[in-house]
């Protein structure tokens, strides 16, 4: 039988855990009309330049100051809107080289983060010996984990810890927040047996601590191997906190071991660790795991009780339960509640719903829901759009899908290679030629290249319509990307922002 979580003699809000890595902060939208035009304009001559000197030319002939800000959200612009990583990088490298210049740290990850997306390894290395040079202290275990997640999503286990050891020569103190890092990567890109396995091999070179076994415990789904690094953490002498409980409660609660999860926070009240935001959040989903959607709807209640407030994380939790037993009455009443409480729902909030809808073929529920998404002015995420475009394709609705399309191309949401490949099949299917002619070159002008199968199949309907001088613009558009054999950085990535059938809700990102 499930007893009541213990009463919480504290309130905290949702709390970035030490596990938790959150590799970009996000701007509030700022006020100052120059600016923004300004790195509208800047992000438009990246986008459009077809060499490093008409680039450099450009950015000169505006007259624009390149300030630490500007470079910041223009690369931040490249990052979200999937931009070209090359041009990005003769960006970042022509404004290095102003002299008495120097770049930010989020300049840096940025950068980092965009070439790494793209693969360009060897331009992440350029990046990171020449900021050595200028400043040492800009290359922080952030730097490092940003560089290794990309390396090891695409390398083996060994090529990712060679590469963290090449950084030994980069940063300053190459200690336990190194070592971390790495492990942090191998838990999310790779395996916890990768983890554990690299933690053993090095952990007699570093000293583990706190926050080691909270990233080693944070991607256990054992139980048994979570109860083993617990009791190895304490053999250490290192002393458990609220955020290693909340990983073993999660593990509790994702194995359905329910009494175990509950015996857990008892005794984090014992040693007066009392339960949040998130251990609440864990027995949330968990209770909905085990059949108890309803129970679930109850702790959100039990934690006002307690003086521990749900946030929008713990609603997006129990939302989800109603989702997976598609009662989306239920679902939908804890959305309004959100709203009257004050929160707003967010892109994994709707999310939830936009599966559910897209898997029983619910074409004017969908339609509705991202009305009310972009009337409330949150915006999809991929998944999200891919849910739509592919519900838009299977009903042939053209006029949605270029509803969806100039949407995306408006307000910069979305992965345009995801969601063209099937718009361009859609259009090419119905013989909307001119209108995938216009989508294909609004693609290209926003800096993104379209895939060379969508590119060969306008072609073929061009052909067929005798559009020669149609085909050869088209071409010299493409040319701009390089090769056809190189991929752009999302084309390349197309299951890291794809899974239509998984949808994480863990409380560690849903915020």
């Amino acid at each position: 039988m499930i007893t009541r979580i213990p009463l919480s003699h504290k309130s905290p809000s949702r709390y970035v855990s030490s596990f938790s890595f959150l590799p970009f902060k996000f701007f509030c939208s700022d006020s100052d009309p120059l600016l923004n035009n300004n790195v509208d304009t800047v992000y438009s001559i990246i986008t459009s330049s077809s060499s490093s000197k008409n680039l450099t030319q450009s950015l000169k002939s505006t007259g624009i100051f390149l300030s630490n800000e500007l470079i910041d959200k223009v690369l931040k612009r490249v990052r979200f809107s999937h931009g070209n990583p090359l041009q990005a990088f003769e960006f970042f490298k022509h404004t290095g080289k102003r002299k008495g210049f120097y770049h930010t740290a989020f300049s840096l990850d940025t950068m980092l983060y965009i070439l790494g997306r793209s693969r360009k390894f060897d331009q992440i290395w350029e990046v990171l010996i020449d900021i050595k040079r200028k400043d040492q202290s800009l290359i922080t275990p952030r730097t490092m984990q940003v560089v290794l997640a990309r390396i090891a999503k695409v390398c083996s286990v060994r090529e990712t810890v060679e590469s963290f050891r090449r950084f030994k020569k980069l940063v300053s103190e190459f200690d336990t927040a190194c070592f971390n890092a790495l492990l942090r990567t191998l838990c999310q890109e790779k395996s916890m047996k990768d983890a554990r396995n690299v933690y053993h091999s090095l952990k007699h070179d570093f000293r583990p601590n706190l926050q080691t076994f909270n990233i080693l415990l944070s991607g256990w789904k054992s139980l048994e191997e979570a109860d083993g690094f617990f009791e190895e953490m304490r053999e250490l002498g290192v002393k458990p906190d609220v955020v290693s409980y909340n990983c073993l409660v999660d593990v509790y609660c994702k194995g359905r071991e329910m009494d175990k999860a509950y015996r857990v926070v008892e005794k984090m009240r014992d040693e007066e660790l009392w339960p949040d935001v998130i251990t609440y959040t864990s027995i949330i989903g968990g209770l909905g795991l085990v059949g108890q959607p309803d129970k679930a709807r109850d702790v959100l209640k039990e934690m006002r009780e307690h003086g521990c407030y749900p946030d929008v994380a713990a609603y997006n939790a129990a939302i989800r339960n109603f989702c997976i037993a598609k009662r989306l009455g239920d679902a939908y009443s804890l959305m309004d509640e959100m709203v009257r409480k004050g929160l707003s729902p967010n892109a994994t909030t709707y999310n939830l719903f936009f599966r559910v809808f897209y898997w029983s073929n619910d074409l004017k529920s969908s339609c509705s829901l991202y009305q009310r998404m972009m009337d409330s002015g949150c915006l999809p995420g991929t998944q999200s759009c891919m849910f739509l475009i592919r519900l838009f394709r299977r009903h042939e609705k053209v006029g949605m899908a270029l509803q969806l399309w100039n949407d995306m191309v408006k307000k910069g949401f979305g992965s345009y290679v995801l969601v063209s490949d099937v718009l361009f099949d859609l259009l090419c299917d119905m013989g909307k030629l001119v209108e995938a002619e216009k989508c294909f070159l609004e693609m290209i002008e926003k800096g993104h290249k379209p895939s060379n199968v969508s590119f060969r199949r306008i072609k073929v309907l061009m052909e067929l319509a005798n559009k020669h001088e149609a085909i050869k613009n088209l071409k010299e558009k493409m040319a701009i990307f390089g090769s056809s054999s190189q991929l752009s950085g999302a084309e390349g990535n197309l299951t890291e922002a794809l899974d239509l059938d998984s949808l994480n809700v863990n409380h560690a990102r849903t915020n």
